[in-house]
């Protein structure tokens, strides 16, 4: 069975660039509030919550291991063909743009018997899909199909038994099964738009590799102890 984890990068578009409709939506409950400050809260929130909409934000990195190679690809938002390794020759980076991350990530999906996600389902996996909607790219594979199948093994429903208990992020989870969590002083899922704006985009896919690589000690953890199949 070929089996790869995957994990995504996001960042969203200026918010000045969005159509005037699409910022009077996303800001219309902020602008009811009477208080100032909470107002300006409700508007702060509004704006940084866009990178997690693919109508609003784009994909730049995706990151995929495989897990019988035990080696990582991550491709990356560039404008320049670029390939580099990491030292041990373990992780290999790959700067395309974003339409080709997402091609070759669909032609990688539909080889796969199981993608391993960690919250996919509620975020990777349907961002990926409208995304490449959006760029005209036809999906390969429905990774939505089934919420119990084993095509998509999304690890924070099976941590949360589907919803019956309390949902952790993936350092949280990390931290508790000894896990070396991906997050970092200076690196962490909500710096990821900083380190964006600051043309730090070879830091995210670095960030994304350990990304995958957690998720994939996570995944062994569930698959040696709760997996009852």
């Amino acid at each position: 069975m070929r089996r790869i984890v995957i994990d995504i990068e996001t960042c969203a578009y200026p918010f000045e660039s969005l159509a005037e409709s699409q910022r009077e939506y996303l800001l219309r409950y902020a602008e009811k509030e009477p208080d100032p400050e909470k107002r300006q809260m409700m508007v702060d929130d509004a704006v940084r919550y866009t990178s997690l909409y693919p109508y609003t934000a784009k994909c730049i990195a995706i990151g995929i291991f495989d897990v019988e190679k035990e080696k990582s690809y991550i491709y990356y938002e560039s404008n320049k063909d670029e390939l580099w390794k990491s030292e041990d020759e373990n992780i290999h980076y790959k700067g395309l743009l974003e339409i080709d991350m997402l091609k070759s990530f669909w032609r990688v999906a539909n080889a796969a018997d199981q993608i391993i996600t960690f919250n996919g389902r509620n975020f990777d996996i349907p961002f990926l899909m409208m995304r490449s909607a959006m760029l005209k790219i036809k999906v390969t594979k429905n990774l939505m199909s089934y919420r119990y199948g084993d095509e998509h093994i999304d690890l924070l429903e099976k941590f949360t038994f589907y919803g019956a208990t309390r949902k952790f992020n993936l350092d949280f989870y990390c931290n508790a099964f000894g896990i070396e969590s991906s997050k970092t002083s200076e690196v962490s899922g909500m710096e990821v738009k900083n380190l964006y704006e600051a043309g730090r985009i070879k830091d995210i896919a670095v960030y994304c590799s350990r990304d995958i690589y957690a998720t994939y000690k996570l995944f062994k953890i569930w698959n040696e102890y709760l997996n009852l199949k």
